[in-house]
């Protein structure tokens, strides 16, 4: 996906005022209009001019975009980060009839808002971004929001305000909490994210985490102790386990109703020849069994 400079397309500058940006807009309209320009490429021209007046013009998308854009340049390759748009506040609004012939860009990183199952006008909608143990254990968040909006001379600034949430047990990547009337007149809601985290991966309700074992803990099986979220555990390691296989711990994934699944993947971890025994040791197997693991068939035994 590429990258797209709203800043550039109009014409202004970062800092610009909501007038500023309003007057590029219209003068760019007045000369690519498809009804009255002569440019060949007009259409197309007045799609991207449509689309970047669509994000500038509106305080809310304008100061999400500005956090994304910083460092970026029009046309290079891009992907938006994983929460990029958290604890950024936004009213329930539709973009228009021409919002379905934006780009990908715009799609991807505005398509869904104030389209959110649920939203009513006077709405407003948040991402926020959880730990997972909050889910398993349920808990209680201080959450605090920026609400963009100009200020008199038509600059952009932020408000921030902070509210105190009740995280419940059990709840999931993309699950909606609704604090009713803290939109003023209508509700917030709270669409949750977790954050990304070194040792787990979750899919739903289900968690993945990867199982170190040692060389002997693999060969003959194994009881050894697990962390997760939820605690710890004691999983046993079935003699012959090989890298790649994965375990399933049923019931131990986020506590929801049903309860998700923790899936161990096993990886097999070599100890170092940091001692002249380890390495008689290694010696002494490679004699003793003279296995060949590129040998077909190798790992079925």
């Amino acid at each position: 996906m590429k990258f797209r400079d709203y800043y550039e397309t109009l014409g202004v500058a970062r800092n610009a005022t909501a007038e500023e940006i309003k007057r590029a807009y219209r003068k760019l309209a007045r000369k690519y209009h498809p009804d009255v320009s002569k440019e060949a490429d007009a259409t197309e021209r007045m799609k991207e001019i449509n689309e970047a007046y669509a994000v500038l013009s509106d305080p809310e998308k304008r100061a999400a975009y500005d956090r994304l854009a910083s460092g970026h340049h029009a046309g290079e390759e891009f992907q938006p980060p994983p929460g990029w748009d958290a604890g950024f506040e936004f009213s329930a609004r539709d973009f228009g009839p021409e919002a379905f012939e934006f780009s990908d860009f715009f799609s991807e990183l505005f398509g869904r808002m104030g389209a959110r199952a649920g939203m009513h006008r006077g709405d407003h909608y948040a991402k926020i971004l959880l730990d997972l143990e909050d889910s398993y254990r349920g808990a209680t968040r201080q959450v605090t929001l920026r609400v963009p909006r100009l200020d008199e001379l038509g600059r952009l600034v932020s408000e921030t305000r902070t509210l105190e949430v009740r995280i419940p047990q059990g709840v999931r990547e993309g699950q909606i909490l609704r604090l009713a009337g803290q939109a003023h007149p209508g509700d917030l809601l709270l669409e949750v994210q977790f954050r990304p985290h070194p040792r787990y991966r979750v899919e739903g309700r289900d968690v993945y985490l990867t199982l170190p074992v040692a060389p002997w803990e693999a060969a003959l099986g194994a009881v050894v102790p697990v962390d997760y979220p939820g605690g710890r555990l004691n999983v046993r390691i079935p003699a012959g386990a090989q890298s790649g296989r994965q375990l399933r711990v049923r019931g131990k994934g986020i506590p929801s109703q049903p309860p998700g699944d923790l899936y161990l993947d096993i990886q097999v971890v070599v100890p170092p020849t940091s001692s002249p025994r380890v390495r008689e040791l290694y010696e002494a197997l490679a004699r003793e069994t003279a296995f060949d693991p590129r040998k077909e068939g190798s790992l079925d035994r």
